[in-house]
This record gives structure tokens, C-alpha cells and sequence, in this order.
């Protein structure tokens, strides 16, 4: 494996989600789903690299990561990475 040159390294990113507001899930399943949504943020930022809007520092002190379709019955772990692919297109506006 070869090491980018630091120059083209990703930027740290500090990301804090101060409140994710659900509404019409099981309340046991809250750990999980967000869980679930560090997970593919993480993994977001890893493969599509940080957004412009935070990209020097930016800060957005609210989001709206607009809305989408949960099957019924999926899981805690799809139900969080699909609000965190929802958190992440805001982001990139």
C-alpha cells in the first residue's frame, strides 16, 4: 500500500451532531440507528471526501438532511446509514 503524499491527505473533521431528531421509530432501536449513522458518515467521508461546505472550516449550525422511505421492518443499521447518506447530501448541498 502507498502512502499519499501529505498534501493530498484528507483534513481532519471534527463532526458533532448535537440533536438527530426521529420521529416514528422504536425508541429501544435510538443507540443503534445512531450508531448506524457514525458508521456511514464515517465511511462517506472516507470515500467521497469532505463536502465544500466544511472543507476550510465551514460549520453549519443546522440541518435539514430533508427526508426519505424506510421499508417496513428494516433494520437499525440500514435505517441509520440511510439517514446518514441523507445528513451527508445536505451537506454537500
Amino acid at each position: 500500500m502507498t502512502k499519499r503524499p501529505s498534501s493530498q491527505r484528507s483534513p481532519n473533521v471534527e463532526l458533532h451532531i448535537e440533536e438527530l431528531v426521529l420521529h416514528g421509530f422504536v425508541q429501544g432501536d435510538r443507540y443503534e440507528i445512531g450508531a448506524a449513522v457514525e458508521r456511514e458518515l464515517a465511511r462517506l467521508f472516507a470515500e467521497q471526501g469532505v463536502p465544500a461546505s466544511l472543507a476550510n472550516g465551514g460549520e453549519i449550525a443546522r440541518l435539514n438532511g430533508g427526508s426519505f422511505t424506510v421499508a417496513r421492518g428494516s433494520q437499525a443499521d440500514v435505517i441509520g446509514a440511510q439517514m446518514a447518506q441523507s445528513v451527508y447530501g445536505g451537506m454537500k448541498g
